[in-house]
């Protein structure tokens, strides 16, 4: 049974940091690519950044420079480290996973970015 559980999550104030743990379970996580999407209130879910096995990470724009993605095979874990977090990176970040054609979804963890 594939499985994912988003952890990290917290209240923060502007400027300040936090990592954000992806772990999986239930495929063989080296062969899948595993995304962080996140949604804010009143907001479409959007993706935030991606990474393959061996690959490029990719990241939109608005957190380039700020928030770095990596993953660790032996853990079947995807992390992501955000830095100098902005009061606009409040929202509920989810991992996401395509598997056979299925997307799976996290629980999601809550991430509030105020002073």
């Amino acid at each position: 049974q594939v499985q994912l559980v988003e952890s990290g999550g917290g209240l923060v104030q502007p400027g300040g940091s936090l990592r954000l743990s992806c772990a999986t379970s239930g495929f063989t996580f080296s062969d899948y690519a595993i995304s962080w999407y996140r949604q804010a209130p009143g907001k479409a879910r959007e993706l935030v950044a991606d990474i393959h096995s061996g690959g490029r990470p990719y990241y939109i724009d608005s957190v380039k420079g700020r928030f770095t993605i990596s993953r660790d095979d032996a853990r079947s874990s995807v992390y992501l480290q955000m830095n100098s977090l902005r009061p606009e990176d409040t929202a509920v970040y989810y991992c996401r996973l395509i598997y056979f054609s299925q997307l799976y979804w996290g629980q999601g963890t809550q991430v509030t970015v105020s002073s």
